[in-house]
Parts: C-alpha cells; structure tokens; sequence
C-alpha cells in the first residue's frame, strides 16, 4: 500500500458502530433486559451471517437493515415478541433522523489524524440512509475527512461501481493510487474490485481467517500498512 493517496473507508463497522447503549436503553423501557456488551459482542458474528447470505445482499443496504436487528436479538436469545417489535419501531424511527451507528471508537479519531498526517485523503464511501452528513457533523468527524459520501443521496449503493466512480469524481482521486476499506466482503471488498480499487476487510472478530484480501482488526492498522512518511 505504499503508493496509496487515497482512502475510501466506509461509515458503519469502520468508523461508527450502532449505540449499543442507546439500543439497550430502548430495549429496557420495552421490558427486555439485555446488557450492551452482548449486543456489541452479536454484532460482527450477524454482519458475517449477512455478508455470507446471498438473500440478504441482494435486497440492498436499507432493507438489510431492517433484518439486522432482529438477527442481533435472535444472536443473544432474545425471542421476537410485542415488545421487541415496539422497541425496533422506536429504534428504526431514531435511525431515520439521527442515525444509530453514532458511537465511535476511542481509536478512530487518532488513527484519522494521522493519516491525515501523512496528506492522505480520506474520503467516507458508505451505504447510508441520507444521515450520514448529519450525523458525522454531530459527533465531530467532519473535519476530520474530506469528502463524504452517502449512497441514499447518489442513488445508488456498494458493491455497484458507481457509488466508487462518484466517489473518485468527488474527491478528484485517482483510481490506481485509491484503497477502500469496509467491513463486508460481499459490499466493500467485491464493490471496490467492481470498481477497480483495492479493497482491504476490517475483520474486528478475525472471522475471515481464509478470506482472499488483506485484513485488519481496524483502521488504527492502516498507518503501518501505508508506511511512514
């Protein structure tokens, strides 16, 4: 990765995760008590499960989302009923305006700054919901990259290229010198190769041990792969 200038890095499960405690907070106020650490711990196991199903990529990101709550219960033995329905309700009504995938990391906003560092151009490529601006603005990661984009806004989502092509004409990268980094295979690795990049996996939970494609556990990896200055 030595000749990279450009990092496209995806929102979700690179940069942001889901508030947990949030979630865990609604979950109580509906009478189901679950810890927010057995959340946090479901959820790289149910973005695998995603990954691997060609049912679920195939719907598209917002659609995959509304299963991805449910699969995180059913990860921890939480049964559906009533009150996990009124509680996801309250919770996808949340995601809509605010975006849930609102906590970050104590190693993302250094890991960022280094790379900035290093005049890397950090460019958010995601499948969102027309959010992400806004809630990148609230939690202060703005000034921190230089372009983002949302594919609720584009009209189109990873893996098809257009979503990298925008991307690149956005950010005035170029193709050869641009590293996308994301954390499902299926979507990130599988888009940014649709769209001639190179794609890296974050793999919090080393689950992609005989995966095709170089790995991290996260992005506070990624100045020692690029090298120094």
């Amino acid at each position: 990765m030595h000749n990279c200038e450009t990092l496209f890095l995806d929102a979700g499960g690179v940069l942001v995760w889901p508030n947990w405690w949030r979630i865990a907070d609604v979950l109580r106020a509906h009478g189901i008590e679950v810890p927010a650490e057995s959340l946090a711990q479901a959820d790289p196991v149910v973005r695998q499960k995603i990954d691997w199903s060609d049912e679920l990529t195939a719907v598209g990101d917002q659609k995959r989302g509304s299963h991805y709550f449910e699969m995180i219960l059913a990860q921890v033995n939480v049964p559906l009923s009533d009150g996990i329905e009124s509680a996801l309700s309250a919770l996808r009504e949340y995601h809509a305006t605010e975006n849930l995938w609102e906590y970050v990391p104590d190693f993302v906003r250094p890991a960022l700054v280094e790379l900035r560092r290093r005049d890397l151009k950090l460019v958010v490529v995601s499948n969102a919901n027309g959010t992400l601006l806004r809630a990148f603005t609230r939690l202060g990661l703005v000034p921190l990259v230089d372009v983002i984009v949302d594919s609720a806004e584009v009209g189109v989502e990873k893996p098809d290229r257009r979503l990298f092509d925008t991307a690149l004409d956005r950010s005035g990268a170029r193709r050869s010198t641009t590293v996308h980094v994301g954390d499902l295979y299926s979507v990130d690795v599988i888009g940014a190769r649709n769209a001639e990049l190179t794609g890296v996996l974050v793999d919090q939970a080393d689950l992609y041990s005989s995966i095709d494609c170089l790995r991290i556990k996260s992005i506070a990896e990624l100045p020692s792969l690029i090298g120094p200055l």
